[in-house]
């Protein structure tokens, strides 16, 4: 049987305020990141109001945000995202300086890739990221899922 994800063409938004970073991402992470998984169709957003309208729209698979963009990090929009937004999609921060990648835990990122971005490992983060996101809940025998307070 096929990932669910596979069935389908994924919508991936890559934001910076630098158009050579977000094409540096694009080309890192590929149309394809993985065999099992359907082709990637990416926006670009240079501006927050951009993400947050995409994001609020409901329709992404997952977002890639710059870290570094300006005036505002990529890092505060993906904490004010998951936040924000009830069905948020997954998020991977990219960063600078290896040293940042702590910073994720903070913003809530999903995963976090280091500049300069290598291409195998940025396809494979953002593939196990979009598979984690397609994966059904697990349930315990009660009904709720693994890890949650039933009141």
């Amino acid at each position: 049987m096929s990932s669910p994800v596979a069935r389908e063409n994924l919508t991936v938004l890559v934001f910076s305020h630098r158009p050579e970073v977000r094409e540096a991402i694009v080309m890192a992470v590929g149309r394809r990141p993985a065999p099992d998984l359907g082709r990637v169709t990416f926006v670009e957003a240079s501006g927050i109001a951009e993400v947050l309208q995409l994001a609020d729209a409901g329709e992404l698979d997952l977002a890639i945000l710059d870290g570094e963009a300006q005036p505002t990090g990529g890092m505060g929009i993906s904490r004010q995202l998951k936040n924000e937004i009830d069905d948020c999609p997954p998020i991977v921060v990219t960063v600078r300086r290896r040293d940042d990648r702590w910073l994720a835990t903070w913003s809530q990122a999903d995963a976090v890739l280091v500049h300069p971005l290598d291409p195998l490992t940025a396809a494979e983060t953002v593939a196990d990221v979009l598979r984690q996101s397609a994966a059904p809940a697990v349930r315990s025998a009660g009904g709720a899922p693994l890890g949650s307070a039933r009141g």
